[in-house]
């Protein structure tokens, strides 16, 4: 039985390369996939992605506008670190914990509010969390990606494929496609 596997596009195409994750599952859900992978756009839906998580999903493939300092179009598989699990006793007080602004949910707010999620129901969440980031290099209002972000869209998509069914060695085991990491 194939693992299940989420793949979520996230973010807001009225904001230039902040729709970088939403044009990458476009083109990803033109490829055909392995059972039990699901590929979404929940764009700016942060809560919808929480909750559909509560679904039991052993990875989960955030693909996002990633500004880490680098050139515009640079892309990123950053793996993201185990959360600690729910904090028992009262709530530290107004202010603390996830905000919700569904307009507003940066992953780590979405990643937030399915651990609370998850301690209310039972559920359990991702064994593994992955980011395919893109650096953008314009995240105001427009429509459209910059020609960096547009250019660096198939070769996140072959990324994510990678991720899903690495590719065989070469004679020489070595990997015949390379799958970047970045820490």
């Amino acid at each position: 039985m194939n693992p299940k596997v989420l793949i979520a596009g996230i973010g807001n195409v009225f904001l230039g390369d902040d729709g970088f994750g939403v044009e990458t599952v476009r083109a990803l859900s033109a490829h055909p996939l392995p059972d039990g992978v699901e590929v979404v756009d929940f764009g700016v839906r942060g809560v919808h992605l929480a909750y559909q998580l509560l679904d039991g999903y052993d990875t989960l493939v955030l693909v996002d506008a990633t500004a880490r300092g680098g050139a515009p179009g640079t892309l990123y598989l950053i793996e993201a670190e185990a959360r600690p699990g729910p904090v028992e006793g009262p709530a530290d007080g107004p202010g603390e914990g996830p905000v919700l602004d569904g307009h507003h949910m940066s992953p780590d707010t979405v990643l937030a509010l399915l651990d609370a999620l998850c301690a209310g129901t039972g559920a359990t969440p991702p064994r593994r969390t992955l980011v395919l980031g893109c650096e953008p290099a314009c995240v105001e209002e427009g429509i459209g990606l910059s020609a960096p972000v547009a250019a660096a869209v198939p070769e996140a998509v072959r990324m994510a494929l990678d991720l899903l069914d690495p590719p065989a060695p070469d004679e020489a085991g070595a990997p015949r496609r390379e799958l970047r990491r970045t820490p």
